[in-house]
């Protein structure tokens, strides 16, 4: 157990998240320790498109308005909460 990169919650289980996507060239990329949710969230959001143009560093995903507003909520949450995470209805749209 760690502490989360993005929300900054600790001892939670973390997820390796690829700041530019392995399929966008950034397999030997640099990485953030992302929770769960965290990870989940950001991949429902948004696809590995918009990921690699926009959402390339942890600030970045810190001062994106939509998951700015997930992290505010994510950070009042106990480590243990299980939550489901939903594909925005933009990336349904968007059929990734």
């Amino acid at each position: 157990m760690s502490q989360c990169e993005l929300c900054g919650r600790n001892h939670v289980e973390t997820t390796i998240h690829h700041l530019v996507p392995k399929e966008m060239g950034g397999t030997f990329g640099a990485t953030a320790s992302l929770c769960i949710p965290c990870h989940k969230q950001i991949h429902a959001l948004y696809t590995n498109d918009e990921i690699a143009a926009r959402l390339t560093t942890v600030s970045d995903l810190r001062n994106d308005e939509k998951l700015m507003q997930f992290i505010k909520w994510i950070r009042k949450q106990p480590p243990t909460k299980v939550m489901k995470i939903r594909k925005s209805n933009d990336r349904k749209r968007k059929g990734k």
